[in-house]
């Protein structure tokens, strides 16, 4: 099938480099102009795409050849699109970091959608050198189309025009150039940035949009994007089933990572999907599964102890073979304890023995295979499933503890491999984290789990 979208890739040197700010910014722009915008971020960031959501007022997607089949990119870009008129992809750290060999790099990305690249540049404490990292930029894979830089940070209308003189040199375009402004930065914490669901994001949001819109030639954007060629794929449209199954979905300020495509994908197979709060709900809905993904559990720990209520509710209904989906904060919330960065132990679910103990260190980040070693929820033994880990927090456990891990893990970037998870009756929990687009067999397997449960 042949079709196509006006689309950009704002790409960066590095993390850091103020990519989400300006992408913010352009969607809130255009917007303004009276544009649908879909966006995109490369990678398994959760949080970005929240802010592209305010932004755009469209749902945020993510775009990863890890998680997702690489084959399925195309197919998936072209199908979350629809109605919009331009599709705005942020890249991920930088340009062409991913993970082993590149896998889903934004450079990896970009080739395969076909896209036009703008190159975010922190200009902070650097002049004409910017234009010697734009070049090499440019020179190390060719069959990227570099298009073009965004300047960020830049200290005044001086330091600006140096580096403009210095990217004519290179015959590198310079689209815009945005002045150090502190106004304008995100909130983060240890995982990133805040989510937007904890803040008032909306009149920074626009704020950023109205700078963006100054100091950035829209109109030279949409002239490049617009001069993106076709696109191939295979269109793989699969009718909805019949709904087969109720599943509740923690859906509040502790939990909040979930990709909008991997959720689809349980409704494809016959799911209807219930928000619920672990926060503030007193009980479960009327449910026949429940799914709780990640978030920031250790932020709310406190609250979350403290709904003993909706605690006692999800033990019960474990305890009665229901099935229990757990990803990353959702397994530490099925643990017996949450010790937050203060040391400060909070009850919770208790399926799970054990401890979640929040450190001042990562203790894993990356993509891995995650080899099922016994039947669960969402498959037989032997199933092998994309994820990825980023988590602060590690297990605790008493010498004594005997259980099986259902996973075997192995890190895409060194091979390390490592026993994983918990399971209990119905109920799996691990730090892995999914995208059920690239494990349709999965999310099936799930359904069919949670249906047959409540027949």
């Amino acid at each position: 099938m042949q079709w196509n979208i006006p689309r950009i890739v704002i790409a960066a040197t590095q993390s850091g480099a103020g990519k989400t700010t300006l992408v913010t910014g352009l969607l809130s722009t255009l917007k303004a102009r009276g544009l649908q915008v879909q966006s995109f971020k490369v990678g398994p960031d959760y949080i970005d795409p929240g802010y592209h959501h305010i932004a755009s007022g469209r749902i945020g997607h993510n775009l990863d050849t890890w998680l997702v089949p690489k084959e399925r990119l195309a197919e998936i870009f072209a199908r979350e699109c629809v109605g919009a008129d331009i599709a705005v992809i942020e890249g991920v750290m930088g340009l062409y970091d991913g993970g082993r060999s590149g896998v889903s790099s934004t450079a990896e990305i970009a080739k395969e959608l076909h896209s036009p690249v703008l190159l975010v540049i922190d200009a902070k404490s650097v002049g004409a050198s910017a234009a010697a990292t734009a070049l090499g930029f440019r020179l190390y894979d060719t069959e990227v189309n570099l298009v073009g830089v965004l300047l960020n940070r830049i200290g005044s209308a001086t330091h600006e025009a140096m580096i403009r003189e210095a990217m004519t040199d290179i015959h590198m375009p310079v689209f815009g150039a945005l002045h150090r402004d502190m106004a304008l930065a995100l909130p983060e914490r240890h995982l990133g940035l805040t989510p937007v669901e904890e803040h008032e994001a909306a009149e920074t949001i626009r704020s950023v949009g109205e700078r963006v819109g100054e100091a950035v030639n829209i109109d030279r954007i949409l002239t490049c994007a617009r001069s993106a060629p076709m696109l191939s794929f295979t269109d793989r449209q699969v009718q909805r089933k019949k709904v087969t199954c109720r599943i509740g979905v923690a859906r509040d300020d502790a939990f909040s990572f979930y990709y909008a495509a991997s959720l689809a994908e349980l409704e494809k197979n016959g799911a209807e999907l219930i928000p619920f709060s672990p926060l503030h709900d007193e009980t479960l809905p009327e449910v026949d599964g429940l799914i709780i993904g990640g978030g920031f559990p250790e932020m709310f720990a406190r609250q979350l102890s403290v709904n003993e209520s909706m605690r006692t509710a999800v033990r019960v209904n474990a305890d009665r073979g229901m099935p229990i989906y757990a990803e990353c904060g959702g397994y530490m919330y099925l643990m017996e304890n949450l010790v937050d960065f203060s040391g400060v132990a909070y009850p919770m679910v208790g399926i799970f023995s054990g401890e979640a103990h929040m450190t001042e260190r990562l203790q894993m980040v990356g993509y891995v295979e995650a080899h099922q070693e016994v039947d669960t929820v969402l498959g037989r033994a032997g199933l092998s499933l994309h994820g990825h880990e980023f988590h602060f927090s590690v297990e605790k456990l008493e010498q004594q503890a005997e259980f099986v891990r259902p996973f075997t893990f192995t890190k895409l970037r060194n091979g390390a491999r490592y026993p994983a998870g918990r399971v209990y009756k119905k109920t799996l929990g691990s730090y892995l984290h999914l995208h059920f687009a690239g494990c349709p067999q999965a999310a099936q397997a799930f359904v069919e789990v949670c249906g047959a449960w409540g027949a």
